[in-house]
């Protein structure tokens, strides 16, 4: 692997990429750089220690709450989302449960879907989205797509499902239960969700051109939640990668359940998917994806160490050339 550096390098250049880039292989970083701005207007580089949105790549942390919830017994994988919700979203079947919302095959209706040729928009203002709580009046009003476990569709409210479920179910706050379950346990200490109205020194802007100042405040919740939106460094992402395989997130026997394959994409040969986790179609090898406005992440493990590869740009396409060089 470490003779892909230059080829990423070279790739990256022609590209006018914009993020970062790391390739591990048994356990040793072999190629680490960053490329373009983390803010044009101020002229401020993207280092390797910049913090970037990872949109869906969020996914894996919610499904890794839910599942250590599952592991003290606060939630199980047939718990019903009705028991959480009560009266509210009542347009989600009755039967739909956790370990189908886990692995995109509830049917319920999507607040974002990316079932289509457009771009998903909010349906309110991008300011309105804080708090978990904030979303549920969001996702109200879609009605289901498919029976409870009869098909796989990619959902992004399913995941906000999940947070609300969570919250209520452990009584901690979404975000909090990010920190303190995931995060503080992987040692990942720049990962957060983060406003996007408030950056910081490190932070990224998400760039929705490979030029120009426009960026994506106006397009994603101003906090992410459940689907997408926390930001995280490089450094985290591997962290996570190694947490998560040696048990000191959930226990092996949970990762092994995460892990079991659940769908194959009905649009591609190419991916499966587990309960938070895309899979490699013919290897071991775990993916964590995401892509909106202004944001573009892929990161993928050997589960034995052999090799982690990451990318993560602020800008809306980015990741996809480099990719491809990982075959």
């Amino acid at each position: 692997m470490s003779e892909l550096g230059p080829e990423v390098d070279r790739v990256a250049t022609a590209t006018d990429f914009s993020g970062v880039v790391r390739l591990d292989e048994a356990g040793a970083t072999v190629f680490e750089r960053a490329y373009g701005m983390a803010h044009r207007g101020l002229r401020v580089p993207n280092t390797v220690d910049t913090r970037f949105a990872i949109a869906s790549g969020t996914k894996s942390l919610t499904a890794l709450v839910v599942m250590s919830l599952i592991e003290d017994g606060t939630l199980d994988l047939s718990t019903t989302a009705r028991s959480a919700l009560g009266a509210d979203l009542p347009l989600i079947d009755d039967a739909v449960t956790v370990e189908q919302l886990l692995s995109h095959r509830s049917g319920i209706g999507d607040y974002y879907s990316e079932d289509g040729d457009k771009d998903p928009v909010l349906s309110v203002p991008a300011q309105n989205l804080v708090t978990t709580e904030d979303y549920v009046p969001v996702l109200d009003g879609y009605p289901m797509k498919f029976p409870p476990g009869t098909d796989f569709v990619y959902n992004n409210g399913a995941f906000v499902v999940l947070a609300v479920i969570a919250e209520r179910a452990s009584g901690v706050p979404f975000h909090e239960l990010v920190a303190r379950r995931v995060c503080a346990p992987a040692g990942m200490t720049d990962t957060a969700f983060l406003r996007s109205d408030e950056p910081d020194a490190r932070m990224a802007l998400g760039y929705l051109e490979t030029e120009g100042l426009r960026t994506n405040v106006f397009d994603l919740p101003v906090r992410g939640n459940g689907d997408g939106g926390i930001y995280t460094t490089l450094s985290d992402v591997h962290a996570l990668w190694r947490a998560f395989f040696a048990g000191r997130i959930v226990a092996s026997k949970w990762v092994d359940e995460m892990l079991r394959p659940r769908s194959a994409q009905p649009d591609s040969p190419h991916r499966r998917y587990g309960l938070g986790f895309w899979l490699h179609p013919t290897s071991d090898v775990v993916i964590m994806s995401g892509g909106d406005p202004g944001v573009s992440f892929w990161s993928e493990c050997e589960p034995s160490g052999a090799f982690t590869r990451t990318v993560i740009a602020n800008i809306t396409v980015g990741r996809r050339p480099i990719i491809r060089l990982f075959g």
